[in-house]
């Protein structure tokens, strides 16, 4: 079987188990997020590595804390997120997104025909966020491509929906980026990803040197185009959202790349931190340290729990 194939054979599997009612699912993520928990899994590890790394002022207990609600969001968002993907764009926007804000801001920068850039950190659901992309118009959207031909199939099949083009972040690729925005077209990218060494700089993400993508910075002034933040956070127990557009800081755009991505960085940390166990604290980060610091990678010791 061909990986469109497979893709699609996973695709209504999903679509087959996310019929149940949603308290059903919900309470099968919380299971999910115990067992993560109590096996000690890769997601518990990383997201405990990453807390004690990203908020040493919290002292053990509220860490422990904060750490079983960022598995039971993250358990949740999966399931979530399968569902999303197994219905109708409008149906999710009309049932989930309970709230607006920012919505004209956006449709204002992307009829000024400028070309719009949308950052979107990894916060509450941003499957639902790139559904209320597409329905606002076309739009490309950068990702990261999935090791497995399977996997990278079953991505351009659930976020194929019209309006929405994947671009993948590699070098040739980019070059599509620069001809949308020059057009006066709309470009969204998950600035929070580690970029490979030519393509970031390090700068502090919550007190800690991050290998951080320039992309943004190189799109932004190089085009002129209108930079914008976004992003679904969840309001609620039971698929309830927010969206929330807002712009970027006009540094987001300075020459110097050191600038403008400390700057977005200030930002991401600013989002996260209004209800952190939305932030997305399965992500290795850090694994990547400043040439010549010394520094090991932070998660080699992560394997057992405290």
């Amino acid at each position: 079987m061909n990986p469109a194939s497979t893709a699609r054979l996973y695709h209504r599997l999903a679509s087959l188990f996310t019929r149940l009612p949603w308290p059903v699912l919900r309470t099968l993520a919380d299971a999910l997020a115990w067992v993560w928990i109590a096996f000690n899994a890769r997601e518990s590890r990383v997201i405990r590595r990453n807390l004690e790394l990203a908020l040493p002022e919290l002292d053990e207990p509220q860490r422990r804390q904060l750490h079983r609600l960022t598995m039971r969001t993250t358990a949740r968002q999966a399931l979530e997120t399968l569902r999303l993907w197994s219905r109708p764009a409008a149906e999710n926007l009309r049932s989930h997104l309970r709230e607006r804000h920012g919505e004209a801001l956006y449709d204002a920068a992307l009829a000024s025909g400028r070309g719009l850039i949308v950052v979107a950190p990894h916060y509450g659901n941003w499957e639902l966020l790139n559904q209320w992309l597409a329905s606002r118009g076309p739009i490309a959207i950068v990702y990261a491509p999935p090791d497995s031909p399977v996997g990278d199939a079953f991505l351009q099949r659930v976020r194929g929906v019209d309006n929405i083009r994947q671009v993948r972040a590699e070098g040739p690729a980019v070059r599509q980026l620069f001809r949308t925005l020059k057009e006066g077209g709309a470009v969204g990218i998950l600035p929070d990803q580690q970029p490979k060494g030519g393509d970031g700089v390090f700068v502090p993400f919550f007190g800690v040197q991050a290998l951080t993508m320039t992309l943004v910075n190189r799109l932004a002034e190089r085009t002129g185009a209108t930079v914008l933040y976004a992003w679904c956070e969840r309001t609620g127990p039971d698929l309830q959202f927010a969206l929330h557009v807002e712009p970027a800081p006009p540094q987001i755009a300075d020459p110097d790349p050191v600038v403008a991505v400390t700057a977005m960085n200030a930002d991401i940390e600013r989002i996260a931190c209004r209800s952190l166990g939305q932030y997305q604290w399965t992500y290795k980060r850090y694994t990547l340290r400043p040439p010549g610091s010394g520094e090991p990678n932070p998660y080699a010791t992560a394997r057992h729990p405290h």
